[in-house]
C-alpha cells in the first residue's frame, strides 16, 4: 500500500484546545494515522505528524489546515520560531511505494486546492520548488509574516505559486513542499547568553559553511533560563545527530559553556538512533538484527530484504553475476565496488582514531568515518536498485507492439524504465565520487600503516565511478529523445569523470 507522511507545522504551541482541534480534524479522516503531535510554548508552534494513502493524507491536511486558519490569528501571534503563516509549512514525505516525484505532484495538488479554498498564497519549496531560490524554506520564509505582508503584491520575487498575490490578513502565507525525512533536533546550553547560541548555530549550519544538510538557529528558552541551538537535519545520512552533537560539544568549549541535553522534536528514523548508538558506544560489528524488536516483529518489507543481492555472501553474489541472467550486471557490481571502497575508508578511520600518534586527525577521521558508513549503507541499496531498474527495462521491451496504441504505450513505458535505469548508476557514480574524496583525504591524514588500504579504496571508488558512468551512458543511448534529461545527468557526471580520469 502506498504510504505518505505529512508533517504540517502550525503557529500555535500554547492553547491546548486549539492544538487538539487541529489534531482531531486530521484524525477524523479514514485510513489516516496520527503518529505524533509536538508543541512548544517558547516557539509557540506545533508539529503534527500523520501517515496514510496519498489522497487520504491530502484530505486530512486540508481539514487540519481549515481549523488552523479559523483559530489562529498571526496578528496576535508571537514566538521564538520564524513563521509566515498560521499554517506555516506543509511537507509531504515519501515512505512506502511512493516516489519523491509522487510527493511533488501531491504537493502541487494540495497547494492549488488549499490556496483556492482558503485564499492563502502558497509557495512551493524543496523538491516541489518551481524556482531555485525557493528550494530552501528559510529563503521562502524570509521576512516572516510581517515582512511578506509588505512585499507580496509589490515584488515579483514574492509572487506565490498558487493563490492570491496578497497576504491573508490573519493566516499569512503557507509553504508547501516535498522532501525526504527530516529530523528536528535541538541542543540546549547551560547559559542565558543568546549570542552564544546564535554564534554556534551559524558555525554548524550549511549555508554559512558548516555541516551539510543542517539548518540552525539560536533561540532563548525563557521559561527554563537556557538558550538553544535549534536545528533541522534535512538529510541525516549526510549529517547525523551524533555528528552535529559532537561538533556543538567542540564549539561550546570555545565559548566556555556546556551542552546539557539534546532533544528530538517529533519522530525519528530508527536508523538514526542506531547510528548514534554505534558511534558513542563504539559498537563493533553491530547488526540491525541484534535489536530485539527487529527479530520479533518481522515485517513484510524486512522479509523481502532477506532476498536482496547485498544480503548474499560474496561467493553467492559472484555466482549470481556469473549466471546467464542479465542482472545483476555492471551497475550492481559498480555499486558493490563503491560499498567495498567505503568500507575500506571506514576501516582506515578506525585504525586512526584513538591512536595517540594521530591525535590531530581524530576529529576529522571520525567525521570521515561517519560519512563513509552512511555512503556504504546507501550504496548497498543501490546494488539491488540497479538490478531492479534494469529488470523493468527488460519487461518494457517485452510489452506487445502489435497496434499503434500498444506501440505508443510500449515506447512510453520503455522510456520511463530507461530513465529510471539511468538514475540509479548516476547516483552510484555521485556517491562513489564522495567515497573517492574521502579515501584520498584519509590517505593523507590517516594511519600510515593502512595507506595501501586507502589506496585500494581510491582505486575501487574510481572503478565504481567509471563503471557506473558506462551504465548511465548505455541507458541514455537507448532514449530517442529526452534531451534535457540527458543533459542534466551528463552535466553532473562529466566533471566527476574528468577529475577521476585525469
Amino acid at each position: 500500500m502506498k504510504i505518505v507522511e505529512c508533517v504540517p507545522n502550525f503557529s500555535e504551541g500554547r492553547r491546548i484546545d486549539v492544538i487538539n482541534e487541529i489534531t482531531n480534524a486530521a484524525r477524523s479522516v479514514d485510513k489516516v494515522t496520527i503518529l505524533d503531535c509536538e508543541n512548544d510554548t517558547n516557539h509557540n508552534r506545533m508539529v503534527l505528524t500523520f501517515v496514510g494513502p496519498p489522497e487520504a493524507v491530502k484530505v486530512a491536511a486540508l481539514k487540519a489546515c481549515a481549523r488552523a486558519i479559523d483559530l489562529i490569528d498571526l496578528t496576535k501571534h508571537s514566538g521564538e520560531h520564524p513563521r509566515m503563516g498560521a499554517v506555516d509549512v506543509v511537507p509531504f514525505v515519501p515512505l512506502r511505494e511512493v516516489t519523491m516525484d509522487d510527493c511533488v505532484k501531491l504537493a502541487n495538488e494540495f497547494g492549488k486546492e488549499f490556496a483556492e479554498k482558503f485564499s492563502v498564497p502558497v509557495f512551493l519549496y524543496e523538491s516541489a520548488a518551481t524556482r531555485p531560490e525557493r528550494k530552501n524554506l528559510d529563503d521562502v520564509r524570509q521576512g516572516q509574516f510581517e515582512g511578506l505582508r509588505e512585499l507580496i503584491g509589490k515584488s515579483p520575487d514574492r509572487m506565490p505559486d498558487y493563490g492570491p498575490n496578497r497576504i491573508h490578513t490573519t493566516a499569512g502565507a503557507t509553504a508547501v513542499g516535498a522532501r525526504p525525512i527530516l529530523i528536528a533536533y535541538n541542543v540546549n546550553l547551560d547559559t542565558q547568553d543568546l549570542t552564544i547560541a546564535k554564534k554556534i548555530a551559524k558555525r554548524v549550519r550549511e549555508r554559512d559553511g558548516g555541516l551539510p544538510a543542517v539548518k540552525a538557529l539560536g533561540f532563548e528558552l525563557k521559561d527554563r533560563k537556557l538558550v538553544q541551538v535549534s536545528m533541522n537535519l534535512t538529510d541525516y545520512t549526510r549529517s547525523s545527530m551524533h555528528t552535529v552533537f559532537d561538533a556543538i560539544l567542540i564549539l561550546t568549549k570555545e565559548y566556555g559553556v556546556e551542552a546539557i541535553e539534546s532533544q528530538i522534536v517529533g519522530l525519528v528514523p530508527q536508523d538514526a538512533i542506531v547510528k548514534a548508538s554505534r558511534h558513542y558506544l563504539r559498537l563493533s560489528d553491530f547488526k540491525d538484527d541484534q535489536i530485539i524488536e527487529n527479530r520479533i516483529f518481522v515485517s513484510e518489507s524486512e522479509s523481502e530484504q532477506d532476498s536482496r543481492l547485498i544480503s548474499l555472501s560474496l561467493r553467492d553474489f559472484a555466482d549470481e553475476v556469473a549466471s546467464k541472467l542479465p542482472t545483476p550486471g555492471g551497475g550492481s557490481v559498480a555499486a558493490y565496488s563503491g560499498v567495498l571502497a567505503a568500507s575500506l575508508v571506514a576501516m582506515v578511520c578506525g585504525v586512526t582514531v584513538d591512536k595517540k600518534k594521530y591525535e590531530a586527525a581524530w576529529i576529522e577521521s571520525r567525521k570521515i568515518l561517519n560519512e563513509s558508513l552512511e555512503l556504504k549503507a546507501r550504496l548497498q541499496d543501490l546494488v539491488d536498485e540497479d538490478a531492479f531498474a534494469y529488470d523493468l527495462v527488460s519487461l518494457a521491451m517485452k510489452l506487445p507492439k502489435t497496434s499503434d496504441a500498444e506501440k505508443s504505450a510500449q515506447s512510453h513505458k520503455l522510456a520511463d524504465a530507461l530513465k529510471s535505469a539511468a538514475k540509479v548508476p548516476s547516483e552510484t557514480a555521485e556517491l562513489a565520487f564522495k567515497v573517492f574524496k574521502l579515501a584520498n583525504r584519509i590517505q593523507e591524514i590517516g594511519n600510515k600503516n593502512a595507506a595501501s588500504d586507502a589506496e585500494t579504496a581510491i582505486q575501487l571508488s574510481k572503478t565504481a565511478i567509471i563503471s557506473a558512468f558506462k551504465n548511465v551512458k548505455a541507458n541514455l543511448d537507448g532514449l530517442s529523445d529526452e534531451a534535457e534529461f540527458k543533459r542534466n545527468i551528463y552535466e553532473k557526471l562529466e566533471p566527476i569523470m574528468s577529475e577521476v580520469s585525469g
